[in-house]
């Protein structure tokens, strides 16, 4: 304890109050801490304050590139974008990979927004009871959607595919399904084979 804590308890004026409200005056009971003890809690106390703001300052960080990522995905041209930001089943931003997005409509108007076609074939396996109104995929050319089922898709090719390794296009038209194929590779394929082959991935 401080020499001027103890003066208070040791003065006369604290030793009149105790008398007056007939308590009995006793020394405090405490005794005073070594230093070592008090460093010791110091330290930790700033490690532990030191720590608090470590953890703020990474969550403020994360919290403004999320922020960015809505920013630019609210900007989108795609109306879908816009609705459906960032992919349910592996988070990756739609605006991104919106040459090879998809969006699936239920029968109920519920929409789910996916990447690619490797997570519509988890979206639509995990929702097997539900039944499906449309399946909509961008056109790898223009982005703009259009029914699944009717695109022209490529299998294969150069590049780099969408969550999986063999890369699958969809495109408006034959015309431009085989000029791509001309330049990077890659077979003719239908809707139905490529959902197979992505439920395989």
């Amino acid at each position: 304890m401080n020499n001027s804590l103890q003066n208070v308890f040791h003065s006369d004026k604290y030793i009149k109050i105790c008398m007056r409200k007939n308590l009995v005056y006793n020394s405090p009971p405490w005794k005073p801490l070594p230093m070592k003890t008090i460093s010791s809690i110091l330290f930790v106390l700033v490690a532990f304050a030191l720590s608090v703001v470590a953890a703020q300052s990474g969550h403020a960080s994360g919290q403004h590139m999320h922020v960015k990522q809505l920013v630019k995905a609210s900007t989108s041209q795609h109306e879908d974008v816009r609705k459906h930001n960032f992919c349910p089943h592996c988070g990756m931003d739609r605006e991104k990979y919106s040459h090879s997005r998809i969006l699936i409509t239920y029968s109920d108007g519920f929409s789910v927004g996916v990447c690619s076609i490797h997570c519509a074939a988890i979206e639509l396996k995990a929702s097997k009871a539900k039944v499906v109104r449309s399946i909509e995929v961008a056109d790898f050319q223009t982005g703009k959607l259009i029914p699944a089922e009717k695109a022209v898709w490529v299998i294969g090719g150069i590049g780099k595919g969408v969550m999986t390794v063999v890369p699958k296009w969809a495109f408006s038209s034959l015309k431009a399904a085989r000029t791509f194929i001309q330049k990077n590779g890659g077979t003719l394929g239908t809707y139905q084979e490529v959902l197979s082959r992505a439920e395989k991935d």
